[in-house]
């Protein structure tokens, strides 16, 4: 069972907290706001990964994860799902390309059955591309970064992006042996969800993952040991928009009362708290049920992070103590939550922590061998020998270090370079920083809090840093106000050095210290000779025919290139005809170079207008009394 969690804060897992020195006030009220007893115990009975490092954004860490390489090597960007480059078939689309062997590909040729619930975010544009095309027989979830909670629409908080379909659509699609395309039955699809969803929780997204989660384990017949499960959960939480069901905010206000704690000060923080509450106690159940099938004491549970925390807002995850956040090189944007727990754990080594380096990308090679698989991607090398001739990039090889025997003996496996990105490499325990970071900062123990949210519309930040329309990025002003209100700070060419096992916290920058030349220079050339082996295929623009595959897909996103036969047919009245074709009329407008130019150029005018009205609404402080956590401190910048 592999559960990955979204944009998961260090702070906000409560083992992180326990462990975390309580030295002041603030520190215990950060403990009691982090509620996850479920999770807590799954670590204390398996084995902390102390050192999982990932990539600092969603898409680029999902896609390493399903292809066994690192992100540099498959996918460094957050690319929307409609982009197409019809000069390369292979790589010419957002995610993983369409000649790579999936994770879910590799155990299935092992005899599992595989199946898949929650985000994506690894590629739509073909049926290869889809969670069914990388080897999960099924699939509820939906394709891109985020989507609505409760209406799995996309409102801006969802992506940060408005895109050639206007965001028109829904995100929520699902494939069996019978069924292929949008979810236009079942509990989504109820008079209540359609009319007031947020006033029925059953309506929210994660309880219909969680339902399907269920069922998946509750149906796996464990007679048929030649075809054990493996089960691939993952969660929207804990990104944003930032919603969950009124009962959970309530049960986290009286979990708080009854400690003695304050009651969280900042609108988002609480959101985020009990959010994090709803995820603990749906990993509690999903394990009950392992347990009550009689499973668990032969399963390999894995839990992990995609990146860290979003601290801008609003994210509002928590990294403290480390530096940074998601979409940063620093510590707290690619140093992830992440722990193994179930009865495959021996006993020997149940209880304890690894402080080895395992990368995202490891655990393709990993749970092949453990399946009893080669890790090797035929398919890849065949895709190659085409794509060679064409002068077309070729694909990397699968690079995971499977890490079983590592972690069983103690040992690290991953002694060389680990190129995190085309920005930083870890060779440990040094690692070099380079290039402008944003969110350089510290957090405080209680974050986001009062004083974040009026230096917020103030102009202060932490503004998004990847705000988009029709994938093209917007900025808030200038480059120095960009900066200022994304925390950033430039290492510049020579970069940043630090001892992650001395200084995790990345306070003491090495870079002048003459003890630490030689180290600097091997990782500059490093980082350098790294770079020259990235993966960078011209992914394309985005395409009128993803929003036209969009409207006949009843509304919703889903496959747009080589797609004919392959969707389940949708019933469409005469009227429902007649819209379609106005909506269609509609993208073939908007579709328009030119028209998109104006609109951007529009959009990029208005934004520094209209940026602090838009600020007031992102998050809100429901007190005006101060506490320690609303001082200058509470965020540390250097």
């Amino acid at each position: 069972v592999l559960i990955l969690a979204d944009d998961y804060g260090w702070a906000n897992f409560g083992k992180h907290r326990r462990d975390h020195p309580l030295d002041n006030a603030d520190a215990r009220q950060g403990q009691l706001e982090v509620h996850t007893p479920n999770l807590d115990s799954l670590a204390d009975e398996g084995v902390l990964l102390d050192r999982h490092y990932a990539y600092k954004i969603c898409s680029p860490s999902r896609s390493s994860l399903q292809s066994g390489r690192l992100a540099v090597h498959v996918n460094t960007e957050n690319k929307a799902v409609t982009v197409r480059n019809v000069s390369d078939p292979v790589s010419g689309w957002a995610g993983i390309p369409r000649n790579m062997t999936g994770l879910a590909q590799k155990m299935r040729m092992a005899g599992y059955r595989t199946h898949m619930v929650g985000k994506w975010d690894a590629g739509m544009a073909t049926p290869e591309h889809t969670p069914l095309g990388r080897g999960y027989e099924t699939w509820l979830g939906y394709f891109q970064h985020a989507n609505d909670y409760w209406s799995k629409g996309m409102p801006l908080q969802s992506t940060g992006e408005l895109d050639t379909c206007l965001n028109s659509f829904a995100d929520l699609f699902t494939h069996n042996a019978t069924f292929r395309g949008g979810v236009h039955t079942g509990v989504s699809a109820s008079q209540e969800c359609l009319s007031e969803p947020s006033k029925h929780a059953a309506c929210y997204e994660e309880q219909e993952f969680l339902a399907r989660a269920l069922a998946v384990v509750s149906g796996h017949n464990t007679a048929k040991s030649e075809a054990p499960l493996f089960l691939f959960y993952a969660f929207h939480l804990l990104h944003t928009p930032l919603q969950v069901p009124q009962a959970y905010l309530d049960q986290m206000d009286s979990i708080l009362s009854k400690s003695g704690a304050n009651p969280i000060d900042d609108k988002n923080r609480r959101l985020y708290s009990a959010m994090t509450l709803y995820m603990d106690e749906a990993v509690g159940k999903l394990v009950r049920a392992l347990k009550a099938k009689a499973m668990w004491s032969d399963t390999l549970f894995i839990f992990l992070s995609d990146n860290g925390g979003a601290i801008y807002e609003p994210g509002s995850g928590n990294n403290f103590p480390l530096r940074g956040g998601k979409y940063a090189d620093w510590e707290g944007g690619v140093r992830t939550n992440a722990f193994i727990s179930g009865g495959f754990v021996p006993q020997t080594r149940r209880g304890t922590t690894f402080s080895g380096v395992v990368s995202i990308a490891d655990w393709y090679g990993t749970l092949c061998e453990l399946a009893g698989v080669d890790m090797v991607d035929h398919v890849a090398e065949r895709a190659n020998k085409w794509l060679r001739p064409r002068g077309l990039p070729l694909l990397h090889p699968v690079e995971s270090v499977p890490q079983w025997g590592f972690i069983l003996n103690g040992t690290n496996g991953r002694p060389e370079a680990l190129h995190l990105s085309e920005k930083a490499v870890l060779r440990w325990p040094y690692k070099l920083v380079t290039g402008k970071q944003p969110y350089t900062v510290w957090t405080g123990p209680l974050y986001p809090n009062c004083s974040t949210v009026s230096d917020f519309v103030e102009d202060e930040g932490p503004w998004f840093v990847d705000l988009k329309l029709f994938d093209r990025k917007l900025v808030m002003g200038r480059e120095k106000l960009q900066d200022r209100m994304t925390w950033t700070q430039d290492c510049g060419t020579g970069g940043c050095l630090y001892n992650v096992a001395n200084d995790p916290e990345e306070r003491s920058n090495l870079v002048d210290d003459p003890g630490h030349v030689r180290v600097l220079v091997e990782l500059q050339k490093g980082l350098q000779r790294l770079n020259g082996h990235t993966f960078q295929p011209y992914r394309g623009m985005p395409v009128i025919e993803a929003c036209e595959a969009g409207v006949d897909n009843g509304g919703f996103y889903g496959p747009f290139a080589d797609i004919e036969g392959w969707y389940s047919p949708v019933p469409t009245s005469p009227g429902q005809k007649a819209k379609d074709a106005k909506l269609k009329q509609l993208f073939r407008m908007v579709s328009s170079q030119a028209l998109q130019k104006t609109m951007f150029t529009a959009v990029q005018t208005l934004l520094p207008l209209v940026r602090r009205p838009w600020a007031r609404t992102l998050d809100g402080c429901s007190t005006n009394k101060i506490n320690s956590s609303d001082v200058p401190g509470a965020a540390t910048f250097i």
